[in-house]
């Protein structure tokens, strides 16, 4: 069958050491794939195959492309980046433009040619971009027309990226390629890089996770298949952006592989989103509970109705969202808990099986559970660090944060859960996030759904803050609900009101208000910056 088809090896020689990579695991039938496999070619094929070449596939606010248009376009792209942009399988392609068709087809071609995509938010300054160029030596880009110049000045920066072409000259180039041409694409393994998709920087110090072909697939044969549950009947739309990996499976992988179809809103904003669901009647939405919190506030201007599944990433989910949400529309929202090193979601829960607060149980294809510090299993009703293990996994690239990652075989994504009787894992905090307060162990995520249960209370973030005699106390930041003026009386309220839903211990000894919190691009609260003002 022969080995890899890369012939640029910088991917494949920059892994992590063998010892260092997770166990992998296979235990569904769906899992096993061929040993010749390229992600692009398959999902095309799995659209066309389920929904039909004239079915609806992207839909632009003011254009469609049906899903035989999607495979011959991004052929076409496939040709000039092979022909005119000297692309060889293994070379790395910056691919910087925002949710869109052509972002869309861009990436199938990058995969279809044989090349590594690194798919970069569009809110990235030069010196981001930067950074990501030289991490992965990226020498070829695809940019969407608007962000020449930001591209342009990453490049003075990272000499190694020396082609570049933009939407525009692309879609020329393409056009005019000779008719009839067929196109094949590169005869990629299974286990040949497809993608480096970099951490979103919560931590400050963003991370490329290298993820292969077949990590692609197994993404939606796995969350996508067993738990969101989309057909081709599914007109799909969300916010995260296509290079943040809950974006590309949502938007992009999930609705390829049954045929459904994703529509993309003509401008960024909480009301082009709504506005795009109404008009599309879209039955899928995917946004981070910062978004469903957001949209909660238009429900009543944009017909919803139509919306029958609703998943939620990207950090914990807020019973008082859940709930919110539920009430509002009529659906419960698909929670779950993924990570960029594992791709997508691990654990989740849909239907009947979510219970609000829980995170779920383990997706089919993972295994979960709850350790110690030595690395043992916890019995339920434990808190401890979470270990996971399933068809896709961690591989940094170069990067001696691996050894931490994965441990004996595991993954450990840096979440502190407790797991109850009936399997049920239960977000605690990030293992960074536990404040210690007069010996007491406190999770910030569990103070800040306490806040956000207040009428008032739009946005809450809580640290742990330094203080000679507890060690630490949790510290709040507050943003209120519009209309609402801070005051000392409305602090000491909301004080009182937290001794009141969760322990009183636990209450913020300081509360600041402010007009908004940091995040990163994908919506992520970055507690990391409100800890430097501390």
């Amino acid at each position: 069958m022969g080995g890899s088809a890369h012939i640029d090896r910088f991917v494949i020689d920059h892994l992590p050491p063998a010892d260092q990579q997770p166990d992998f695991v296979f235990d569904l039938p769906e899992l096993v794939y061929p040993e010749r496999l390229n992600a692009g070619v398959e999902l095309l094929r799995r659209a066309i195959a389920a929904a039909g070449p004239d079915a609806r596939a992207l839909i632009d606010f003011d254009h469609e492309f049906s899903w035989s248009r999607v495979d011959a376009i991004s052929d076409r792209m496939a040709r000039v980046l092979i022909e005119e942009m000297g692309l060889a399988p293994g070379n790395r392609v910056l691919l910087h433009g925002p949710n869109s068709s052509w972002t869309v087809m861009a990436w199938f071609a990058i995969l279809k040619a044989g090349g590594v995509v690194v798919a970069t938010m569009p809110m990235l300054r030069a010196t981001e971009l930067a950074t990501v160029i030289d991490k992965a030596q990226v020498s070829h880009a695809l940019v969407y027309q608007m962000f020449n110049d930001v591209v342009a000045e990453a490049c003075a920066l990272a000499p190694s990226l020396t082609r570049v072409m933009d939407s525009a000259a692309l879609q020329d180039a393409a056009q005019a390629l000779p008719p009839g041409v067929s196109f094949t694409a590169v005869d990629t393994a299974a286990d040949d890089p497809a993608l480096i998709a970099f951490t979103s920087g919560t931590t400050g110090k963003p991370k490329g996770c290298v993820h292969f072909h077949r990590d692609i697939l197994a993404m939606a044969d796995t969350f996508g298949r067993h738990i969101v549950g989309l057909t081709r009947d599914d007109i799909v739309v969300g916010t995260p952006p296509i290079a943040f990996t809950f974006g590309l499976g949502g938007l992009v992988v999930f609705p390829a592989a049954v045929g459904a179809a994703t529509a993309f809103p003509d401008r960024p904003g909480f009301d082009a989103l709504a506005e795009t669901a109404a008009r599309c009647k879209a039955t899928a939405l995917l946004t981070a509970p910062t978004g469903y919190r957001a949209l909660l506030k238009l429900v009543g201007d944009h017909d919803l109705s139509s919306l029958s599944t609703c998943v939620s990433a990207g950090e914990a989910l807020p019973a008082a969202t859940s709930d919110a949400w539920q009430e509002a529309t009529g659906v419960r929202i698909i929670d779950g808990i993924g990570s960029t090193e594992m791709i997508h979601v691990f654990i989740s829960a849909r239907g009947d099986d979510i219970r609000p607060g829980a995170t779920g149980k383990a997706v089919p294809g993972y295994e979960a559970r709850i350790i110690d510090h030595a690395g043992q299993p916890l019995p339920p009703g434990e808190t401890g660090r979470l270990a996971v293990r399933g068809p896709t996994g961690c591989r940094y690239l170069d990067d001696d944060r691996q050894a931490a990652y994965v441990q004996n075989g595991w993954n450990l994504t840096g979440d502190v859960y407790r797991l109850d009787e009936d399997g049920y894992f239960w977000f605690v905090a990030r293992a960074d996030d536990m404040i210690i307060s007069s010996g007491y162990n406190i999770g910030a995520p569990e103070v800040e759904n306490a806040l956000l249960r207040h009428a008032a209370v739009a946005e809450a973030a809580v640290i742990g803050a330094p203080d000679e005699e507890r060690g630490q106390i949790c510290k709040a930041f507050v943003v209120l609900n519009s209309g609402i003026d801070p005051s000392p009386e409305l602090r000491a309220e909301l004080q009182t009101f937290v001794k009141g839903v969760i322990a009183p211990y636990k209450y913020p000894r300081a509360l600041e208000f402010v007009e908004s919190l940091p995040k990163t691009p994908t919506g992520k609260l970055q507690r990391f910056r409100l800890k430097e003002t501390v």
